[in-house]
């Protein structure tokens, strides 16, 4: 099975950045594509990002293009989402995310961590 471990969020002023970390671990999964989706209060989840775990093949949603980029390390079983010039609305809790398909809707992962709380005061 894959786990996955959510860390790294917390209370930040509007214009600053954070890095949130995605702790992987279980069984290889080479060929997986490694999401990050968020969820608003009262909101439904949405895509973010995602990354081919082995390769280089990253996709954006519109919202966070140009401000978040995510990573990996294979090296440290770790997915990262660097989050740069945030705003109030990317107030959420974010969520990491396995599958074996690039998949821009939450039902194309089959594992999720339990979510890291990302608050950003105006």
């Amino acid at each position: 099975q894959v786990q996955l471990v959510e860390s790294g969020g917390g209370l930040v002023q509007a214009g600053v950045s954070l890095r949130l970390s995605c702790a992987v671990s279980g069984r290889t999964f080479s060929n997986h594509f490694m999401g990050w989706f968020r969820q608003a209060l009262g909101k439904e989840r949405e895509f973010v990002a995602f990354i081919r775990w082995s390769g280089e093949q990253t996709f954006y949603a519109d919202s966070v293009k140009g401000r978040f980029t995510i990573s990996r390390d294979n090296t440290k079983n770790t997915v990262y989402l660097e989050m740069n010039s945030l705003k109030p609305e990317d107030t959420a809790v974010y969520y990491c995310a396995a599958g074996v398909i690039a998949a821009v809707t939450s039902s194309g992962y089959r594992y999720w961590g339990q979510g890291t709380q990302v608050t950003v005061s105006s």
